[in-house]
């Protein structure tokens, strides 16, 4: 009977033997885990934050072209429309007086 009760003992000692060892496993994985996931979130940041600033960038020069395109031609209109006036601003005159008087 003893016999039995000493490899019960052995066989529960080894199986707290083993659990101990799996915890203590378990929390080495969890701490590697946790370092991989800080590392990726990381380097996904990094990489978001480069991405964006790209896209920023290109963003910005591409405004830039287009605001500077339509100041010249903002810029071409409007000294189009002063020397149209310049030179026809006298028959403007005489049509709008005409329209007035007409009534």
């Amino acid at each position: 009977m003893d016999s039995i009760v000493n490899k019960l003992t052995e066989i529960e000692d080894a199986a707290s033997a083993i659990v101990k060892h799996a915890e203590e496993q378990k929390e080495v994985l969890n701490r590697e885990y946790d370092e991989k996931k800080r590392a990726f979130d990381h380097d996904l940041d990094e990489k978001t934050n480069a991405r964006l600033n790209e896209i920023r960038s290109d963003l910005e020069t591409k405004t830039s072209q287009i605001l500077e395109s339509q100041s010249g031609s903002s810029t071409e209109l409007i000294r189009s429309l002063r020397k149209e006036y310049e030179e026809k601003h006298t028959e403007y005159a005489r049509e709008i007086l005409r329209r007035i008087t007409e009534v």
